[in-house]
């Protein structure tokens, strides 16, 4: 019994540096397929990926009666209603104004696929960001989305005002794709492709 399990153990070592020897001998097929595969993601990405950017304005909302002072339960149900917020800025009526305002050939939910909206923890301030291939019109419907949204948000939901807390600037770095981690991602799935065609044919050849 000892016998085989010791027996089972060499052949099982055995195998593993026959495998290790196998790989080092094609240690250079592996790199070259490597190399390969990430300069072909390093191209793909550069050349025909189209580039996205990303513009975010932010507002301020706060529902109060002129002088009067603002208590911790105004934040925290000011907090909890900026979920409402964001549904409104993201509503039809607000992105639907948006589009014809600015002259747009998109469709809401096509607009409304470029615009997300976010909320930093225990705060009222909504950021929209606004994605878009070109970053100048990415920051003109940010903005434009915040003008819409406050007048919306206002009536909607009888607030005294919203306030701008940051204007959208023009993006200089592009958001997406990332073309180092495509790169780098094309040549580890390179590697182990590779290790997994060599392997194979290992285990397949019975000479």
């Amino acid at each position: 019994m000892e016998e085989n399990t010791i027996r089972q153990t060499d052949e099982i070592e055995i195998d593993l540096w026959e495998i290790c020897l196998v790989l080092i001998h094609n240690l250079a097929l592996i790199v070259s397929v490597g190399i390969m595969v990430a300069l072909g993601a390093f191209l793909f990405t550069q050349l025909l990926v189209t580039p996205s950017y990303e513009s975010t304005t932010k507002i301020y909302i706060l529902n109060k009666q002129e002088n009067s002072a603002v208590t911790y339960s105004d934040i925290q149900l000011g907090t909890q209603l900026t979920k409402d917020y964001a549904e409104l800025i993201q509503s039809r009526f607000v992105l639907e104004e948006v589009v014809q305002g600015m002259g747009l050939d998109l469709t809401y939910e096509q607009m409304k696929g470029k615009v997300s909206v976010t909320t930093p923890t225990d705060t009222r301030i909504l950021a929209i960001t606004v994605k878009d291939s070109d970053p100048v019109m990415a920051m003109k419907m940010a903005n434009a989305i915040r003008e819409a949204a406050s007048v919306h948000i206002m009536n909607v939901m009888d607030i005294q005002a919203v306030n701008v807390a940051e204007t959208a600037n023009m993006p200089m770095k592009k958001a997406s794709p990332s073309v180092l981690k495509n790169t780098f991602i094309g040549g580890v799935l390179g590697v182990f492709l590779i290790i997994a065609v060599v392997l194979v044919r290992y285990l397949m050849d019975d000479t």
